[in-house]
């Protein structure tokens, strides 16, 4: 098992992930370029980045990934707007993720914090 494996934020990510995939199968075809695209790699890059971070050898390098993962994560709030407002994500479809992007961005900034003061 990798060290980034052993992550609750990691672990939650995947668990994100594999929600706007499933939320997002039923978008409509002519989006599988547009919003469910940026959605799904929006979604994947969080726990891309969250791996990708725990193999710098620095706390602040990694710290950093945690960054970039978190700015995902905000991606996914504002296209999940974008996607209800259209009529593509139902209101508890998107209170769903909604809540999901809540709980894992206070996990993000928890791990930001260990990595930046210990």
């Amino acid at each position: 098992m990798f060290n980034f494996e052993k992550l609750d934020a990691w672990q939650k990510a995947i668990d994100f992930g594999c929600l706007i995939y499933e939320s997002t199968q039923q978008f409509p075809v002519e989006e599988r370029f547009g919003i469910t695209n940026q959605l799904r790699r929006a979604a994947v890059s969080i726990s891309s980045n969250l791996a990708e971070g725990s193999s710098r050898s620095s706390r602040a390098d990694n710290a950093r990934f945690v960054e970039i993962a978190t700015g995902s994560l905000f991606e996914v709030v504002s296209q999940s707007h974008i996607a209800r407002r259209q009529g593509y994500l139902a209101d508890d479809c998107f209170r769903q993720i909604y809540r999901s992007s809540e709980e894992l961005s206070r996990m993000l900034s928890g791990l930001r914090k260990y990595l930046t003061t210990a």
